[in-house]
């Protein structure tokens, strides 16, 4: 059975949800709000991937790739965030504006062009969100990371990930200089889910719980 790209997308944001969880399967509520389709668009599309070999459904657990459902997640993957990368640093787009366009472009890039556009780009290993790319054999790189909302501070940190696609967080986040890579200090935090201040370079900014929860960090060494 040839693979559709919509199942590809399936199966990618199947592969992202359950990155970010402990549990191996996804629910069908959390895969219809990714998607931003229903309920029962997603229930008749697991179907179609089970029948296929490339996931297990469970009742009452969700879904669950198999070996040949996470390759062909991967591939999807690597294309999208090749794309992104690309558009940002070879042709100057804004972080902000190419996930929408790397769903597009992705969608129908060959395995050729993603690894000239890997070239272009200089053989980048994350994406401009700081998601790691899968190389052309397959493999995802292992990222170790934490929410900065789980860090008890002072603790200097490195942003990791940005975790929203959101246009305008990520101009506010940008304006603020919370970008991957980008050394912070964590100096305190109001008690009850309350704001968090952070020591940029030389400045100080203090943000929500709400936004803080998009950023990954790693301890610097």
């Amino acid at each position: 059975m040839t693979i559709s790209a919509v199942m590809q997308e399936y199966l990618a944001e199947t592969y992202r949800i359950a990155a970010y969880q402990t549990e191996p399967y996804v629910s069908t509520s959390a895969l219809a709000e990714a998607m931003q389709v229903t309920a029962p668009a997603v229930a008749r599309m697991a179907t179609r991937l089970r029948d296929a070999g490339y996931i297990e459904h469970e009742p009452y657990h969700g879904m669950r790739l198999t070996n040949v459902g996470e390759r062909e997640a991967l591939k999807s993957i690597r294309r999208h965030r090749l794309t992104e990368i690309f558009l940002v640093k070879v042709m100057g787009f804004g972080w902000h504006e190419v996930h929408d366009e790397a769903d597009e472009i992705g969608a129908v890039l060959s395995d050729r062009l993603a690894d000239r556009m890997e070239e272009l780009s200089g053989y980048p290993t994350r994406c401009p969100h700081g998601e790691p790319i899968p190389s052309a054999e397959g493999m995802m790189p292992l990222v170790e990371d934490m929410l900065l909302t789980d860090v008890d501070p002072p603790t200097d940190l490195v942003i990791s990930r940005v975790r929203t696609h959101d246009r305008e967080k990520l101009l506010y986040l940008a304006d603020l200089g919370l970008t991957p890579n980008k050394t912070i200090t964590l100096v305190s935090r109001a008690p009850f889910n309350g704001p968090l201040r952070l020591r940029i370079g030389r400045d100080e900014q203090v943000i929500g719980n709400e936004l803080a929860g998009v950023l990954r960090v790693a301890r610097l060494p």
